[in-house]
């Protein structure tokens, strides 16, 4: 069954709008052509729980939950309440620290395995840049190898326009599930390395999200003890989601250092690197880390407060229950419907993807059928992974399983 397009109207002349006022109107990944062009809004105005509003009044389930840090959903009251009495009782920006730091570093201290001493920043690309230049401080090396993206800085950024090639020279890529790719490069430059950073989850840009094979994170560790390097875990995405000490808990191996974001505060801005002491403490004098809006408190206390409820409420608990339940669902579907189609990923972190074909009609196939899911309201996107949320009920993941039906039956209609 076909449905209408969706009204955009506002969106789009915001759109407009916004071209001449921003580069490109809307920055980064969230532009237009990251979705499919003129079916997928471009402003959302509202959100609550598992949902979210467009400027022009469409409501959609939202799977995206904004790139990852909508762990337990939009406007979390008590979350939002601990916030609010802060500001209004206390104050968040000041000259000097509040006592939040600490508080997070202890609880950080109780249930990451590497955690022995923390350190905050505001975002997911600054905490991975501080944990290397404190590995490469600490080992008195230059060069890095990476695996996974890991923010829009100089030494990582996948685009490299207005990024002199002497930023980014030092930093080699290998291969999520392929350690000979690691251990080539370790065995030429491994005496002037000094990182591995890799997301021990797979999840490249627009390709399946992939588990890792017995023994290759292991593997990895391995070799990093054998060279001397410095192990770090990019646990943007995967910390306080995959579990509540993160994908090194998940999968028994443990990091030198570790950085964290996204879920941990519930969309509050913070970012954090965590690991063993004698690496951390290079961020005492050694290397410099500061900025005006660190300390501010207000996220510290938004990630308090988010993590006490992933505990008391047994949260990641029940996403990883209605994850493998949906997942599941929707893997007999893709069966049902042989389209070339497939579900990858762990309970809370899935994608649909399509399988390259010679004719290069995967494209079109896989625009066709997001298509077919935003005009029914699900907000999936075609070239990123999505999460569930706490808040996504039942009847969400139902009437989501029931679209994805529908869509797929629109492709074997029409291919």
């Amino acid at each position: 069954m076909e449905v209408k397009k969706l009204q955009l109207d506002n969106s789009l002349n915001e759109l407009e709008k916004g071209k001449s006022l921003i580069p490109g109107g809307v920055l980064g990944i969230r532009r237009p052509y990251n979705f499919v062009e003129g079916e997928f809004p471009v402003y959302f105005d509202e959100g609550t729980g598992g949902r979210v509003k467009d400027i022009d009044g469409n409501e959609y389930i939202d799977y995206l939950c904004a790139y990852g840090p909508m762990i337990l959903g939009n406007r979390e009251k008590e979350v939002d309440d601990a916030v609010i009495e802060q500001i209004q009782n206390k104050g968040f920006c000041f000259s000097l620290t509040q006592k939040y730091q600490n508080m997070l570093a202890e609880k950080m201290n109780e249930l990451i395995p590497c955690a022995e001493m923390s350190l905050f920043v505001c975002t997911g690309s600054d905490a991975t840049s501080t944990a290397i230049r404190l590995a490469r401080s600490y080992t008195k090396r230059t060069k890095v190898m990476r695996c996974g993206y890991h923010g829009w800085h100089d030494w990582c950024v996948e685009v490299k326009g207005g990024v002199p090639e002497k930023l980014y020279e030092d930093v080699f890529e290998f291969q999520y599930n392929n350690l000979e790719s690691l251990e080539n490069l370790l065995k030429e430059h491994g005496d002037d390395t000094a990182a591995v950073i890799i997301t021990p989850l797979g999840h490249p840009l627009a390709a399946p999200i992939t588990e890792p094979k017995e023994g290759f994170l292991e593997g990895v560790k391995a070799l990093c003890e054998k060279y001397g390097v410095v192990l770090i875990f990019d646990e943007i995405r995967t910390g306080f989601r995959a579990s509540i000490g993160g994908a090194q808990k998940l999968y028994k191996v443990t990091p030198d250092l570790a950085v964290f974001g996204k879920a941990m505060a519930n969309g509050y801005p913070i970012g954090a690197v965590t690991g063993k002491a004698e690496i951390m403490k290079e961020g005492e004098s050694n290397v410099f880390i500061s900025s005006t809006f660190f300390p501010n408190s207000l996220s510290y206390v938004a990630a308090l407060k988010t993590i006490e409820i992933l505990e008391r409420d047994k949260v990641l608990d029940k996403i990883w229950e209605k994850g493998e339940e949906f997942n599941t669902k929707i893997a007999a579907l893709l069966k049902k419907y042989p389209v070339g189609a497939r579900i990858s990923g762990i309970a809370p972190m899935m994608f649909i993807t399509f399988d390259k074909n010679e004719d290069g009609s995967y494209k079109a196939m896989r625009k066709d059928f997001y298509t077919q899911l935003i005009r029914r309201k699900v907000f999936l996107q075609p070239y990123h992974h999505g999460y569930i949320c706490h808040r996504h009920t039942q009847e969400d993941l139902d009437y989501t399983v029931n679209a994805i039906e529908e869509a797929l039956q629109y492709l074997t209609e029409k291919y």
